[in-house]
């Protein structure tokens, strides 16, 4: 029986759970693949590193893109980053007629549309259900399981260090800062979490779900990006009092008007099943028009689940299953336009550091007025007159560019001692 042959890039944590995962479900794997699947490759930084799996019998390359030289069937990149090393090795195994599988969502938002060409021309595979929520299907779910459907609308937790660090502010009511070191402690956030925290790594993911959502080719640039650094943990008392849980989300929803595409936290109310989702978790939910609503839960990342996802393509690429790249032809991705930000609408939360004094709400409602923005409730505790007191407003549907130009001037007012905190609320 002729086995596929695979080689690896990169010997992290995924690397070595793919070699563990092939070679602990090997029976499972090639019964349900109709062959064999096999390392004989891999490539990876420290050779002398141990991994916890025996890599004896593997030619092991130092550089990378030399794989491609090797009698391999398809090359595994593992090695993360848009540029540099990854790229290379993914373009040149597609040129020497390799299939790919990636675990890579930087380099999918940014190269995917051209890699995705590369690889149609060249009949090869570029397979990254790894590459978006770790064990979740979600790549397979709306490429196949929804293909049928006119998908309006995809929203998620992407991120599980962000999710981890909310979860524990709300169940500790502590603040952002204290929570972080925490978790850079346990090794659920890296030393530099930047790329978490700040939402560039949900945004990559939520440009991969677009593009197979809508049909069009990953668009990283046309996403609005904010993070989690100023929520605070009186954000979150506030949003319990008020029925929400505050979430980062990436949310992509297509119209008339066109796609929209943005990564920032969020108020969900109580009820929504992503407010429930919690700690490390991860979910997806998109919505197609005859399915209705479609929801996925599971661990976002992980040895066992990116380990999982990624030999789940590899048993596609051994029984021959071919499905286009973004879900359809190159040449059939469409050019959408892309609904700027400042067109959003939706209801806000809004909260206000400010000198307990006379006249102050007068001030700020006045603002609101002027800016036909409608307020649904406020919450003020207790007074302590001249000194620092909260004041949240909820507001009516309003418009993103009349939010902001309001919150520009509410903050210019001198009885407002703190920026003012905006998070959107999704109703749905």
């Amino acid at each position: 029986m002729t086995h596929l042959r695979v080689g690896i890039a990169g010997l992290g944590t995924v690397g070595a759970g793919v070699v563990r995962l092939l070679r602990g479900n090997a029976e499972v794997i090639a019964a349900r693949a109709g062959r064999p699947i096999t390392v004989t490759a891999v490539s990876a930084r420290d050779r002398a590193k141990d991994r916890g799996v025996d890599l004896g019998g593997i030619v092991w390359r130092e550089n990378a893109t030399d794989l491609v030289s090797e009698e391999l069937d398809v090359i595994v990149e593992l090695i993360g980053g848009s540029e540099g090393v990854a790229k290379a090795l993914t373009e040149r195994a597609i040129a020497a007629g390799r299939h790919v599988v990636t675990a890579n969502k930087a380099l999918l938002a940014m190269h995917g549309a051209e890699l995705g060409a590369a690889a149609e021309k060249a009949g090869v595979v570029l397979a990254y259900e790894a590459a978006v929520a770790g064990g979740i299907p979600a790549i397979k779910a709306l490429r196949e399981g929804l293909a049928a459907n006119r998908v309006s609308h995809v929203a998620g937790i992407l991120n599980g260090t962000c999710n981890y660090i909310l979860t524990r502010m709300r169940a500790e009511g502590r603040d952002f800062g204290e929570i972080l070191a925490d978790a850079q402690a346990l090794g659920y956030a890296e030393a530099d979490p930047a790329f978490d925290i700040d939402g560039i790594d949900t945004a990559h993911k939520l440009a991969i779900l677009a593009g197979l959502a809508f049909g069009q080719a990953p668009d990283f640039g046309a996403v609005h990006i904010e993070g989690i650094r100023r929520i605070s943990a009186l954000d979150i008392s506030f949003a319990a009092e008020l029925g929400y849980r505050i979430k980062l989300l990436g949310i992509a929803q297509r119209n008339e008007a066109g796609v929209s595409m943005r990564v920032h936290p969020a108020m969900v109310p109580e009820r929504n099943l992503l407010a429930a989702v919690d700690g490390v978790f991860n979910a997806v939910l998109m919505e197609g028009d005859f399915t209705g609503p479609v929801f996925l839960q599971g661990r976002g990342a992980g040895a066992g689940p990116t380990a999982s996802a990624v030999v789940a393509d590899l048993i596609d690429i051994a029984r021959g299953t071919r499905v286009p790249v973004w879900g359809t032809a190159p040449a059939a991705l469409g050019a959408l336009r892309q609904v700027p930000m400042s067109s959003h609408v939706g209801a806000y939360f809004i909260r206000l550091m400010v000198v307990d004094q006379p006249g102050v709400l007068a001030d700020v409602t006045s603002i609101l007025r002027d800016h036909e923005i409608s307020l649904e409730s406020m919450l003020q505790h207790g007074r302590k007159p001249g000194e620092a007191v909260p004041i949240v407003l909820v507001t009516h549907e309003t418009t993103e560019a009349l939010a902001a130009a309001a919150l520009a001037k509410i903050a210019a007012l001198p009885a407002v001692l703190d920026p003012p905190a905006l998070i959107r609320i999704e109703a749905k």
